[in-house]
C-alpha cells in the first residue's frame, strides 16, 4: 500500500462529491464528534442541524473539523480533514445565505430528515426549528491509500 497527499484541488473534489462526514468540535478540553449530512463549495461546508449540544458548544468554541472519509479496503482509501470556524446563518441577517444553503443542500435526497426526525420523534414536531449553518474553510489535508500490485515486485515475499 502506499499512502499520498492530496493535493487542495483533489481534497476539494472529494468534498464536493461527499455528503456525510463527521463534525469534530471541542468545549472545555472535551471533545465532541457527530455524523453530519452537509455540502460543501470552495471555502464553506453547508449545513442544517437543531439545537442540542454540537450547536451549543460550537457557538462557545467556534474552531471545528469536519473528516470525510471513503473506504474501498484496508489498502485503498482516502480521507480529508477540512478545519475552520462555524458560523450560524439565522434570520433575517443572512436570509440570502440560508436561501443558498438550502438551494445547495436540497440537490441532496433528503437532507434535512435526520437532523429534524430525530429532534421530532423526542420532543415532537412543533417545538423542532431548523438551523442552518456554515464552516469557512481555514485549510483542508488529505490522504489517499492505494494497493501496490503484486506485479509491481514490491508484494512481500512469502
Amino acid at each position: 500500500m502506499v499512502i499520498n497527499e492530496m493535493t487542495q484541488e483533489e481534497c476539494g473534489a472529494f468534498l464536493a462529491s461527499a455528503s456525510l462526514g463527521r463534525l469534530g468540535c471541542a468545549l472545555d478540553s472535551e471533545p465532541y464528534v457527530v455524523p453530519i449530512y452537509f455540502v460543501y463549495e470552495p471555502d464553506y461546508i453547508y449545513a442544517l442541524s437543531t439545537f442540542g449540544q454540537k450547536i451549543e458548544w460550537m457557538r462557545a468554541n467556534p474552531k471545528v473539523c469536519l473528516e470525510v472519509d471513503q473506504i474501498a479496503n484496508q489498502s485503498q482509501w482516502m480521507s480529508v480533514i477540512a478545519t475552520g470556524s462555524y458560523q450560524e446563518l439565522p434570520e433575517p441577517q443572512f436570509s440570502a445565505e440560508r436561501d443558498h444553503a438550502r438551494r445547495l443542500l436540497g440537490k441532496r435526497y433528503r437532507w434535512w430528515q435526520s437532523a429534524l426526525a430525530e429532534r421530532q420523534l423526542r420532543l415532537g414536531g412543533d417545538s423542532i426549528i431548523p438551523l442552518f449553518f456554515r464552516i469557512h474553510v481555514d485549510s483542508m489535508t488529505g490522504l489517499r491509500a492505494i494497493a501496490e500490485s503484486a506485479e509491481s515486485g514490491n508484494a512481500p515475499q512469502k
